[in-house]
């Protein structure tokens, strides 16, 4: 099975963050990718939009699949990668470099203690 990055964070639903300061870049993880299969569709929130932990923040289409992304953190969404709404499969060439979705300014960095390792996501997804 691929590596997780160990510098972030993993939810149950597949998205990872990476925290810097108190700016959360938010993605989906190589298992979501290869799940999905071709991603041919990418909605994302709008800059300013404010967003909830564990609420829908948009939605990755694949050929097989349309799936909710849900945010890992409460906050504001700073930038979104508008190179995949032109192009959604790049997120299948990189997901947690050139293929992250949004940035966003967090408003409580705490409400990420309880999402997962890479170990325990590693650990998780294997057993699926």
């Amino acid at each position: 099975m691929s590596d997780y990055p160990q510098d972030l964070k993993y939810l149950d639903t597949h998205e990872y963050v990476r925290l810097d300061g108190e700016v959360a870049t938010i993605g989906i993880t190589a298992f979501a990718v290869d799940q999905l299969g071709d991603i041919v569709f990418l909605e994302l929130p709008e800059i300013d939009d404010s967003l909830s932990k564990k609420e829908g923040f948009g939605s990755i289409e694949s050929v097989k699949a349309v799936e909710d992304l849900k945010s890992p953190v409460s906050g504001t969404v700073l930038e979104r990668n508008e190179a995949l709404i032109d192009a959604p499969e790049k997120i299948a060439e990189d997901p947690y470099g050139e293929g992250w979705l949004i940035k966003v300014k967090i408003s409580d960095s705490s409400e990420i203690n309880d999402a997962m390792s890479a170990a325990d996501y590693s650990e998780k997804v294997e057993g699926e």
